[in-house]
Order: structure tokens, then sequence, then C-alpha cells
């Protein structure tokens, strides 16, 4: 048993993300046998993700703030703290914070069977896509 080292907060790059998005590491695999990653990711208002996918699917848990969830067919889903979302894996999808306020979420992801095809990203969400009329 270790209590696990505090790491620094990142902020995630824009290649990803349109606006300020931080990022602190909980929980990281130690061994080739482990694939679970799990972080605190805090949005300020209006930020999004670019538009991606994971290999084995994405569980969201809010915390603070609304969420808004988008995927390629214009749905919009508005999540509130205490709520958990499931990506599966291979759906193209945005997170973004909802409202005029931060909005902060629990990521949970596994690595894929090839680390580097874990996160596909693809293009930046337009306005149209995060009101859901794309």
């Amino acid at each position: 048993m270790q209590i696990e080292p505090t790491r620094p907060t990142v902020k995630n790059p824009p290649e990803q993300f349109a606006g300020d998005v931080w990022l602190d590491a909980m929980a990281v695999p130690h061994t080739d046998d482990q694939r679970m990653t799990v972080a605190l990711v805090r949005f300020a208002p209006g930020a999004r993700t670019a538009w991606h996918s994971h290999a084995r699917g994405q569980y969201l848990r809010v915390t603070s703030g609304v969420a808004r969830f988008g995927d390629r067919a214009g749905n919009i889903h508005e999540v509130h703290p205490g709520q958990t979302i499931y990506t599966p894996p291979g759906e193209e999808h945005f997170h973004a914070a909802g409202g005029d306020g931060f909005m902060e979420h629990i990521a949970m992801i596994e690595a894929g069977d090839d680390p580097a095809t874990t996160t596909t990203w693809l293009e930046h969400v337009s306005d149209a896509d995060l009101e859901g009329r794309a």
C-alpha cells in the first residue's frame, strides 16, 4: 500500500481543447498490465474538448457545474453534479462547460491495446455542434 505522489496540474493543449481546461491526474497505471487512468478535469466557462473517441470507452462523473456532452448525431446531454455519463468505445463525442460557469468532472478511461490508440483526437467542436445544431 502506498500514498500516491501529488502530480502537478497541467493545462490541456489547444490542439485538443478550446478555452482553458486543466487536468489533475488522480490514478495512473503502475505496471504494464494495468490500464485505468483517472483524472480530475476542470473547464473554464465556454471551454470544450475537440471531437474525440476512446478505444475502450469512458466514464465521466460531474462533480461541479453543468456539463454538456454531445455526439455526432447532434444529441446534447446536460449532466449535473453527482451524475455519471458513459461513452461507449469508438463513439465520437465532446465535453464542455455549460452555461456561464466552471465545470469539473472525473474522467475514467482504460488504455487501448496499443496505448497510442486510447484516445483518437479529431477536429475542434463548432459553436453549432455545441448547441446541437450541426
